[in-house]
């Protein structure tokens, strides 16, 4: 490590204080340090921590042209696989957070979620429309093994016969097959594993808490094998760092079993472009200023192009460059199946304090 702030085994390579908002700066203290004896001097991990939040309400709102849903669920805040290009990072400093290592290591668990959920599904006049699940922060990632709190909201959907599409990097999403499985029969699920490298060199230090790649295709061919509609995200796309890869990408998301695959060029909003500047510097300081030349080519010479549509593919020679080569490997592959519709027909209002005749 040559940054003296940087910690093996996270992503982001300092904690550096929000400023957009205004926020007091605030001192470092030792809560975060494990109680483990130092090894070579070298400073203790951070601890992840976990706070408990109650929210009045579980279902947020987008209407976002170029989002593909209308509504989601986050269970957690915060993410400890560390994915340093996540776009979802300055949202810590709305809480007066960092978005580098606080947003991995200081955690928020909604558990009344569930309960908020089916609360939010029983409102007179609510229409069904599918729920995104992986939006913000990943819903399987390490704490939900102990929350749980992820299994309750698909516990909720599959009573309700409510749809529901899930977005993680971890394959213990298959820890809830024995919901997803009964929810694909209906037609009311689909999940998409992130897939970001094949090359574990590259994944140590870009997503170094995430699940193994080769863990995450296991998981496509296991939903596979079980009828739940499986896709691959290759998503982000890192010019200079991940886009050779590909091809290779769409080849193994075929092998897996994978009904289709899809990809997002890096974006980079907010406190994002200096964590990830700060991240090439540390890992690839050879190559930085060629990564981030190119990442400016694809977003309107920006680090980071907020406008809807263009934000999720880039514009630009680079941007039409890797739109070919994805279109040519799908075809090659045979992954160009559209996206499946998921059933809102089948949806039935939660049980309130009187109990279901029929």
């Amino acid at each position: 490590m040559s940054r003296p702030d940087a910690v093996a085994g996270r992503g982001a390579p300092e904690n550096r204080t929000p400023t957009r908002f205004g926020l007091a700066v605030r001192e470092a203290d030792g809560d975060w340090l494990d109680a483990r004896e130092e090894l070579d001097e070298a400073p203790p991990p951070l601890r992840t921590t976990v706070t408990v939040e109650k929210p009045k309400t579980i279902i947020a709102r987008n209407i976002s042209p170029d989002v593909g849903f209308d509504r989601s669920i986050n269970a957690y805040r915060g993410c400890e696989h560390g994915c340093i290009y996540c776009f979802a990072r300055p949202s810590h400093a709305f809480h007066d957070l960092s978005p580098g290592l606080d947003f991995e290591t200081k955690l928020f668990a909604k558990p009344d979620a569930a309960k908020l959920l089916r609360e939010e599904l029983g409102k007179k006049g609510y229409s069904p429309r599918p729920i995104a699940m992986g939006t913000n922060t990943d819903p399987y990632q390490p704490i939900e093994a102990k929350w749980r709190i992820t299994r309750s909201c698909v516990e909720v959907l599959l009573e309700t016969r409510h749809p529901l599409t899930i977005t993680t990097k971890s394959d213990r999403v298959l820890r809830d097959l024995d919901l997803l499985e009964p929810m694909a029969r209906l037609g009311i699920v689909s999940v998409a594993l992130s897939v970001t490298s094949l090359t574990p060199e590259i994944s140590r230090t870009l997503e170094p808490r995430a699940p193994a790649a080769r863990k995450r295709l296991a998981a496509v061919k296991r939903l596979k094998e079980a009828g739940v509609p499986v896709w691959v995200a290759i998503a982000p796309v890192v010019p200079g760092i991940t886009d050779y890869e590909l091809e290779q990408l769409v080849e193994a998301a075929a092998e897996a079993g994978a009904d289709g695959c899809f990809y997002l060029p890096v974006r980079l909003p907010h406190e994002v472009a200096p964590l990830f500047r700060a991240w090439l510097e540390e890992h690839y300081p050879e190559r930085a200023g060629k990564v981030m030349s190119i990442i400016q080519s694809l977003r309107g010479g920006k680090d980071n192009d907020a406008n809807w549509f263009t934000r999720m593919q880039g514009f630009g020679p680079w941007a039409d460059l890797l739109r070919t080569r994805f279109e040519k490997a799908v075809r090659r592959y045979g992954l160009e199946q559209e996206r499946v519709v998921l059933r809102t027909d089948l949806f039935r209002p939660p049980d309130g304090p009187q109990m279901r005749l029929l």
